[in-house]
């Protein structure tokens, strides 16, 4: 690579190129990148990059990190490659309907691996004959160099489910053979999802990573962060994480890696490795703005500091409570194994805001004291909660607070007025105000929380499992600026667009105080937390990727890893692909698309919540069941579907047509 003598190589970054999908980059052009702030503070910085191993190591140390980078692999043909070649015939003689290519260099080892057993040209016109998929723009790029032109090219950030979305869009492939340029590791939810759509997949391994030639840097960093040596673990592709994995299996300490990466933070650079991660049960903290090196650097080391500090007090929660290997008694419910995606005898079922105004018993509570005084009850919150369980017949409960309280130890003064709903009587109005939100140092002032956790599941059965919650930062920020409900969200949106800087201040102590607030509620004896971003609807999905996501990840990253999370964000179904987040995340779904075709944009290797509209409760009991009914014929017997409402319950709700939906779901799902 071509470095200008008048700029630092660590300033460059290659335009256009995404580092975690392992092409060559040796062609694509610099540009000058400009000099971050970030700092690292000192911390020990694990880093498994082979190409660009130098480059890495001083991005590091400009950022005042101290560097420890290990290559970790090297690109292996396959030679003699009999497969590749078997296939190339295949392609040749028509029995190959579609081909798939994953990487650029991929291709190009194919295409050596077959040129000295068959004509090269033949096979290349065999191949303009038929429908070719690029992953990705720099397999475009190889197609081109041999005078192809792809068929099509799969949109950003390139992972397997925009490959299946491009798939769905414009090519059938029931009863096609399909062909798979493989990129070292097998892909095995791609895979699934073509014979899902009814192909016969043909994959094609072109090249290997082994290990480099000097393993002795990978086996110390392996070792040092099984040791919690290292405080960060930056990957800049999927294949490092692999051959992390297989050295340590090689040095007979898999299990300690893992726990020394449960105390690491790891910085993903982009969706493909980080989809590998979560392959591997490895939970990444966060991924930057643009899949590339200097990106990846700068931005972990703005945020290293805090989401060191946020993963070690996770640490502290996880050991507290003890034997972490135990089950809960429900962890074999229909509730549990449906987030798990496990096959159910039915479906379970319970509903957003089932203890409310609609029940009689609870509006005889509310009467007796203002809302804020029954959050701070806890043995009443109990209490109403496991009324509406028995009355209700659902399959699991949710402890019965409110998403505000966790703003009044960060500085806010919160009041519920009647007939005005929230209101925030010192809002953050300009950039410098984010300035007196507090960190949530004392988690102990929400214990009234924690102790509504402990007296509801005290007073369930042990085989019903408790749903802890806390609001999405997002949804938090909107009530901290607007100073309540909102419809433009202008006050919010300004603070976002125009202080990038303030509003990363703000959504960092909201995201680290979320996550800790969840965590003492899984101590305190929750199976499972949902997340709710009441307001995200408003956003773009441009705009909650860059505004919000990243602090979604975080916190989710964050939580208790034994316990279910449910993702739930209403107004905008076209943010829910952006709401997948690790394994055991659930997806919410509100009202405002079909359940099926939401899956589908989710992706079908991950549960559902949801998703029938509140205000069928308010029809007759026939229009109830029919829409149960029809909402259930929707998904099928697919595992992984959480019955619920779209949103909480409406206060004009009957009661009994509350009990009927209930009833509904239970006789019409089973199996």
């Amino acid at each position: 690579m071509e470095w200008s003598k008048k700029t630092d190589p660590t300033e460059l970054v290659p335009t256009g190129v995404q580092w975690g999908k392992m092409d060559d980059p040796s062609s694509y052009p610099l540009r000058p990148m400009p000099k971050p702030s970030a700092d690292f503070n000192h911390l020990n910085i694990a880093a498994l990059e082979s190409r660009r191993a130098e480059d890495m190591a001083r991005l590091i140390e400009r950022h005042n990190g101290t560097a420890h980078v290990s290559p970790s692999m090297r690109e292996v043909p396959i030679d003699p490659n009999r497969d590749a070649i078997d296939f190339a015939y295949r392609v040749m003689t028509g029995q190959i309907g579609t081909m798939i290519l994953t990487t650029g260099v991929g291709f190009r080892y194919f295409l050596k691996a077959i040129e000295r057993h068959l004509d090269k040209q033949r096979f290349l016109d065999s191949l303009s004959d038929i429908t070719t998929i690029c992953r990705g723009p720099k397999p475009a790029v190889a197609l081109r160099d041999v005078g192809l032109t792809a068929t099509f090219r799969v949109p950003e950030p390139n992972t397997w489910r925009e490959l299946l979305q491009t798939i769905d869009s414009h090519v059938p492939i029931a009863n096609q053979n399909v062909g798979l340029q493989e990129y070292g590791v097998t892909n095995a939810s791609l895979i699934a999802g073509l014979e899902a759509r009814g192909a016969t997949v043909e994959p094609v391994r072109v090249y290997g990573w082994e290990f480099p030639e000097d393993i002795g840097p990978l086996e110390a960093n392996v070792q040092s962060i099984a040791a919690g040596e290292r405080d960060v673990l930056l990957l800049t592709s999927a294949h490092q994480i692999v051959n992390m994995l297989r050295m340590a299996e090689q040095l007979n300490m898999v299990e300690q890696l893992r726990r020394g990466l449960q105390s690491t933070v790891i910085a993903s650079i982009g969706p493909t490795t980080t989809q590998m991660a979560t392959e591997c049960d490895l939970h990444v903290d966060m991924e930057p703005s643009h899949p590339k090196m200097g990106h990846l650097v700068t931005e972990a080391a703005a945020r290293s500091e805090a989401l060191v500090n946020s993963k070690r007090r996770l640490q502290v929660i996880v050991k507290s409570k003890g034997d972490s290997v135990t089950r809960h008694p429900s962890h074999n419910s229909l509730f549990m194994r449906a987030c798990r995606s496990e096959a159910t005898e039915r479906t379970p079922v319970w509903m957003m805001r089932q203890a409310g105004r609609y029940m009689a018993e609870y509006r005889e509570v509310r009467a007796k004291q203002s809302f804020l005084e029954l959050c701070a009850n806890p043995k009443l919150c109990s209490e109403v909660m496991c009324t509406a369980v028995d009355r209700l017949g659902v399959d699991a409960a949710i402890i019965f607070s409110d998403l505000l309280p966790i703003l009044v130890p960060l500085g806010f003064e919160l009041e519920f007025v009647r007939g005005d709903g929230p209101v925030i009587h010192n809002p953050i109005r300009e950039a410098s105000d984010v300035s007196r939100v507090l960190p949530l140092d004392r988690p102990e002032e929400l214990d009234f929380v924690y102790e509504t956790v402990r007296q509801t599941r005290a007073d369930l059965p042990e085989t019903m499992p408790l749903i802890g919650f806390a609001g999405a930062p997002f949804t938090l920020a909107s009530y901290a600026i607007e100073g309540g409900g909102s419809r433009q969200y202008s006050n919010t949106k300004k603070l976002m667009h125009e202080d990038s800087s303030a509003w990363s201040d703000l959504m960092s102590k909201l995201s680290d105080a979320i996550t800790v607030y969840l965590n003492h509620q899984v101590a305190a004896g929750a199976q499972c937390v949902q997340l709710f971003d009441s307001w995200a609807g408003c956003l773009s999905p441009a705009d909650y990727s860059k505004f919000v996501l990243p602090w979604m990840k975080q916190i989710i990253a964050g939580i208790d890893p034994s316990v279910p999370v449910i993702n739930f964000a209403t107004g905008n179904p076209e943010l829910l692909p952006l709401l997948r987040g690790d394994r055991r995340t659930v997806v919410g779904v509100d009202w405002r698309i079909s359940l099926d075709v939401a899956w589908q944009r989710i992706g079908h290797d991950c549960a559902v919540q949801g998703n029938l509209d509140p205000t069928v409760l308010l029809a007759d009991r026939d229009v109830i069941r029919k829409s149960v009914a029809d909402l259930l014929q929707s998904v099928g017997d697919r595992p992984g579907h959480i019955f619920n409402l779209g949103h909480g319950i409406l206060k004009e709700t009957p009661v009994e047509h509350a009990i009927e939906l209930v009833r509904s779901v239970k006789e019409l799902s089973a199996r």
